[in-house]
């Protein structure tokens, strides 16, 4: 393994730290500094293109959670993180989360990304999140 790659796995997996932490701290404006300014995020079979769609996702969550309640503490946790470099630009990830909220394992499923680095850092160019189950009572909103 080459010293750049070693320091690009780290700064990946620090831009995943970064948007788990800062997101579960309602730090949104932080997270989407994590993304180039053309990044797509899928969630729920949704599709947002740029910084201002992108930011729609959170705060959707946050007006769901006015109306249907707090869900309490937010923790992202992530495991088995794979990433593979297409060059030395551009790499793919995947990983694991499981979410804990008051009612304990909140939701759980996967992370499917895409890398850039761009202007000196890497960055979220693609975010494919997939919920693979939900607790009954779980705070999150549910696909419909």
């Amino acid at each position: 393994m080459e010293l750049w790659e070693v320091v690009a796995r780290e700064n990946i997996r620090d831009i995943v730290t970064r948007y788990n932490s800062n997101g579960d701290s309602g730090r949104f404006a932080q997270v989407i500094e994590l993304f180039t300014a053309d990044a797509v995020m899928e969630v729920l079979g949704q599709a947002h293109t740029g910084h201002d769609e992108i930011m729609t996702i959170f705060t959707r969550v946050v007006a769901h959670n006015a109306t249907a309640g707090s869900p309490g503490h937010v923790r992202h946790m992530t495991a088995t993180h794979q990433i593979d470099f297409v060059d030395e630009s551009h790499a793919t990830g995947r990983l694991y989360f499981q979410v804990l909220t008051r009612v304990g394992l909140d939701h759980w499923g996967r992370y499917l990304d895409h890398y850039r680095h761009v202007e000196g850092a890497w960055k979220f160019e693609r975010r494919k999140v997939i919920v693979d189950g939900q607790s009954a009572d779980s705070t999150f909103p549910h696909e419909e």
